[in-house]
């Protein structure tokens, strides 16, 4: 998670964007109800009939978005939409989508009031989370953060000693820039922006670091870095024995403690104070209970060796993912980071999240199927210029799903949660 000097004063100015100081903090002040309305509640979580779906059709399609596929009034005819998502295709699966929100987000990229999907079959989810943006949104909303972009492909070269390693490093670095020109011209969107080298023995693990524009930019920096490889391979004055284009350093689709040293994907943070009279009133507990849980939860995730320490990041991602046609196998590095509470004044409650590897992307992959195209289109993240934005989305909704987890477990009501949504009921 450190960065870089040079690069931290590029995020800056990438963030200001002209603008100044005090226009940057305005963007991310707290916007209280009574003075910004929220935009219209959605009818009951447990309502599943036909009539509360159209009602909440209606009131989501108030922001402009008209839904087609999400609705189930039209289905797909033309299956070559599918060509690039999937082999030997037999049919769909199903999965029921429901909203939270409206989420109150006051980011440097998402700033505004969201209606967020989550397609999911797990029971009280999709409640719990919604709970979460009440709170959030009662308090002024989360401030959120889109801090540093990165996505890395890893490519292993093996050498007969020591010697061939040191002259193969001096020549790579020699060459960092024909690398660049090389792999600038497999992509429009991509750019090689640095390269981290490890040695062990005599082998060379070379992290390939790329800014991916608004694609989440796998696929992207492997053929980037194919092309940069076939170069070595063709014009280093000490050729490798053999390589491989991912040898496990990059962390690709897993959780490693790599998502802490360096950022593959985005990393964001968002924060908020909870009002104490707001917490006690939606979480049934206080902020004091809410410190001593906390403060039990994260010594049992250092016992149990968990890679930063968190309620359940993967819950709101996936389903968030699946809804959005994200790569739904990143979760499994997206959903690392670290939560942490605290009390302040007047006996409020801080609350941040940290994450620290958001692989997320707003056009490519599957973010043009209908159902997912239109539910990127709900949050204003469909195509160029939003995967910042979403990532923000995407920060937000974890921190609303870590409030509402942390809050049941301290007052002692995760399990009735679960008794009065998560089960199947006996007509």
């Amino acid at each position: 998670m450190p960065v870089p000097k040079d690069y931290s004063i590029k995020v800056i100015k990438d963030v200001l964007k002209g603008k100044s100081l005090n226009e940057f903090t305005k963007k991310l002040r707290a916007r209280f109800p009574d003075k910004e309305p929220l935009p219209e509640r959605l009818p009951r979580e447990v309502l599943l009939t036909e009539e509360a779906q159209e009602q909440r059709i209606r009131i989501l399609e108030k922001t402009g978005v008209k839904f087609q596929f999400v609705n189930g009034k039209k289905h797909i005819e033309d299956f070559s939409i599918f060509r690039g998502n999937i082999e030997n295709f037999i049919g769909l699966a199903q999965i029921p989508i429901g909203i939270i929100g409206p989420l109150r987000i006051n980011g440097l990229y998402a700033h505004g009031d969201f209606y967020v999907p989550l397609a999911t079959t797990e029971g009280a989810l999709v409640a719990s989370y919604n709970r979460g943006a009440k709170i959030i949104s009662f308090s002024g909303g989360a401030k959120v953060m889109c801090l540093h972009s990165r996505v890395s492909r890893a490519p292993g070269f093996a050498f007969n000693n020591l010697t061939e390693v040191g002259q193969f490093i001096v020549w790579c670095v020699e060459n960092f820039n024909k690398f660049q020109k090389l792999a600038k011209t497999t992509t429009t969107h991509g750019n090689l922006e640095d390269i981290k080298i490890t040695i062990e023995g005599n082998q060379v693990y070379i992290n390939f670091e790329y800014t991916t524009g608004d694609a989440a930019g796998q696929n992207m920096v492997t053929i980037a870095t194919e092309q940069v490889c076939k170069y070595i391979m063709a014009k280093a004055p000490i050729k490798p024995r053999f390589y491989f284009i991912e040898s496990n350093m990059s962390g690709d689709k897993k959780a490693t403690t790599l998502s802490y040293l360096f950022v593959r994907g985005k990393k964001v943070t968002a924060e908020i104070i909870i009002p104490r009279d707001i917490f006690i009133k939606f979480l049934h507990t206080t902020p004091e209970m809410m410190m001593e849980y906390w403060k039990m939860s994260f010594v049992g995730g250092v016992q149990s060796g968990s890679i930063g320490v968190q309620g359940h990041y993967a819950n709101g991602l996936a389903a968030l993912f699946i809804a959005c046609g994200q790569d739904v196998a990143c979760v499994s590095e997206a959903a690392m980071g670290i939560t942490r509470v605290d009390i302040v004044q007047k006996g409020d409650l801080y609350i941040s999240v940290t994450l620290p590897n958001l692989i997320v992307g707003t056009i490519g992959g599957g973010t043009e199927l209908p159902t997912q195209s239109e539910c990127l289109a709900l949050l204003g993240c469909k195509g160029q210029g939003s995967a910042k934005k979403f990532a923000e989305i995407c920060t937000a909704t974890v921190l609303a799903g870590e409030i509402s987890i942390m809050g049941a477990l301290a007052a002692g009501q995760f399990a009735q949660a679960h008794i009065k949504y998560g089960r199947k009921k006996k007509k």
